[in-house]
């Protein structure tokens, strides 16, 4: 190989790293999109009303077993966190029937928010969810620092949000 090949695709290569870089993004760089959520209450809930506060977000549907499986991971998070002011949002995909939603939750007397994604902008403006269960994990100060499509590891999560909790400089 050449020199004048190698420098070539030395560059090649860095291009490509550039453009995965800015594609992809590092974590904790984007904003959590700022949008208005109906709950299920038939609430108006503002992203931009929660900063300040750790927010985890998951997008799921009655009719999918994997966010049934997942449920009790979220209970275990939001029993840890709620008094600490971790909000917990729970976003219905827009093909789910509010009736199933709502009956859903009011038997499992789920106690974080569930909202209704009724058009698919929520879904939409999170970075088009189509795959539940997808979460993310918004920084108090808005950042999504973390990006989980499939179940989540509730360890770690755990250890994630403890962090966003502690106050700074610890």
């Amino acid at each position: 190989m050449q020199r004048k090949d190698i420098i070539s695709a030395v560059i090649g290569l860095s291009l490509i790293a550039v453009v995965i870089f800015v594609w992809l993004g590092p974590a904790g760089t984007r904003q959590a999109p700022d949008i208005t959520l109906t709950t299920l209450k038939g609430e108006k809930l503002s992203m931009q009303s929660l900063r300040g506060k750790p927010v985890f977000v998951t997008f799921w549907a009655t009719s999918c077993t994997s966010c049934i499986k997942e449920i009790p991971d979220i209970l275990k998070l939001h029993d840890s966190f709620a008094d600490q002011g971790l909000e917990v949002i729970a976003i219905a995909m827009d093909y789910d029937p509010p009736n199933l939603v709502k009956n859903f939750t009011e038997q499992r007397k789920l106690p974080y928010t569930i909202a209704l994604d009724l058009d698919g902008s929520a879904a939409q403006a999170f970075e088009q969810v189509r795959v539940t269960p997808t979460n993310f994990l918004i920084a108090p100060d808005g950042r999504v620092v973390k990006k989980n499509i499939g179940l989540f590891n509730v360890e770690e999560m755990h250890e994630k949000i403890a962090d966003l909790l502690k106050p700074t400089g610890q």
